[in-house]
């Protein structure tokens, strides 16, 4: 007569995959909400942009929605890059990042809650970045304006699944700095081409968005399996 399975209280109480994950993405607000390193430092960068456009440029309302697009999301790309940059930094400080691959906890489960947090992180750079535009450029939509916040939503996941995914590749590079936009730039050519015209498309009203709108939504959820396949090996890596 075989003797029942004993479970020991380690298996029993062991955390989940999205309670990991959620555990990680609070460590990563609080650490963020103290230093506001990766805020700070996106929306120095975002502004000086800004600024350096509006000096460029002087264009009439209908001229600012046709190139509006363009310069907003090029503003965003390299502004996130400088918070990618900062992604798994922090984790090499005291072996964090090694402690947790020596861990039984999943990886995809790290590399979400990087992913989110830095989608957080860029979200609300749009927030504050939006009204600056608006004000420069003067901008009036002709689109319905929650074909914009589909856009939005879809193109910061975007930038920040890919970038943090390279970023977590180059972390260990002596020039990870250089690294990481000669990667992701790239990469995120489709989806930066789909962004502005979807954005331009809503602003001006003269084309439908639907197509660009599609291919974000197929861009993300190729990308973000892609990212969550290939972590672990990433990780992993020496």
């Amino acid at each position: 007569m075989t003797s029942p399975a004993v479970t020991s209280p380690a298996m029993t109480s062991a955390p989940g995959f999205w309670a990991i994950a959620r555990r990680s993405l609070v460590k990563d607000l609080r650490l963020e909400w103290r230093s506001k390193d990766a805020i700070n430092s996106m929306l120095f960068f975002a502004l000086l942009v800004v600024v350096i456009f509006s000096f460029g440029f002087d264009p009439t309302a209908e001229e600012s929605r046709k190139i509006a697009g363009g310069l907003l999301w090029v503003a965003i790309l390299f502004a996130t890059v400088v918070a990618l940059n900062q992604t798994w930094t922090r984790e090499l400080r005291n072996q964090v990042l090694d402690a947790y691959r020596l861990s039984p906890a999943p990886p995809q489960a790290l590399f979400l809650s990087k992913t989110v947090g830095n989608f957080i992180f860029v979200s609300i750079l749009e927030v504050l970045m939006v009204p600056l535009f608006v004000v420069f450029y003067n901008l009036r939509s002709v689109g319905p304006l929650w074909q914009l916040l589909v856009v939005a939503l879809l193109a910061t996941w975007a930038l920040v699944v890919n970038g943090t995914f390279f970023a977590a590749l180059s972390i260990r590079t002596r020039s990870r700095e250089i690294m990481l936009p000669l990667i992701l730039f790239p990469i995120s050519i489709p989806a930066l081409l789909a962004m502005v015209d979807a954005t331009t498309a809503i602003l001006t009203g003269d084309n439908s968005p639907v197509f660009w709108i599609r291919l974000l939504a197929v861009y993300d959820l190729v990308f973000t399996s892609v990212s969550l396949i290939l972590f672990e090996p990433v990780l992993n890596a020496e």
